[in-house]
């Protein structure tokens, strides 16, 4: 089985943010930063695993600092986590002001990609050599990531929301139940 470092495949990703970039607000659209984020998780994936990459899911995505326009954004991707087919990419986000040179942590997110082949079927990717205390908490850290996922998975299949003691928790909450008689 081949094997790849971590840095083999990273990817920075540096874009001057400009008035046409901006939502309403005047700040920079958290949509393009997103569509941005998903074109540098696809080049990292591909570039480690050699083969096309699909965006299987995009885990939390807490936008932690507005960008400002004229701002020079600066992404970094690194795969995270191999299993058979998928990679964890993990982006970290970061802006600057080129001015005062201040920057400012904006988000961070991991995007699960699948590589797939010709026929596009998924394809086994190379394993991750691990070689900096770095590479090795992040791939702790994604483990826990995916079995936290799978557990809250399991708590939503379970849940039934028109269950007595699920609709008795909505009482606290700013909602006025209108449903037919027979589930009250």
């Amino acid at each position: 089985m081949a094997f790849k470092r971590v840095e083999d495949s990273e990817v920075f990703l540096s874009v001057l943010m400009q008035p046409s970039h901006s939502n309403f607000g005047g700040k920079i659209h958290g949509g393009y930063i997103l569509s941005l984020m998903d074109q540098i998780a696809f080049a990292c994936a591909s570039k480690h695993s050699g083969a096309y990459c699909v965006t299987a899911s995009v885990d939390t995505v807490d936008f932690r600092n507005p960008i400002e326009i004229g701002e020079l954004v600066t992404m970094k991707a690194s795969v995270n986590y191999v299993g058979r087919s998928s990679m964890v990419v993990g982006i970290r986000v970061e802006s600057e002001n080129i001015q005062t040179g201040t920057v400012k942590h904006c988000n961070s997110s991991y995007f699960t990609m699948v590589a797939k082949g010709e026929d596009g079927k998924s394809v086994t990717v190379p394993g991750l050599l691990l070689e900096r205390e770095m590479d090795v908490r992040r791939f702790h850290k994604s483990i826990k990531r995916i079995e936290l996922k799978k557990t809250h998975q399991e708590a939503y299949r379970q849940l039934d929301a028109l269950a007595d003691d699920s609709l008795e928790q909505l009482k606290g909450y700013n909602v006025k139940l209108n449903l037919p008689q027979e589930y009250e």
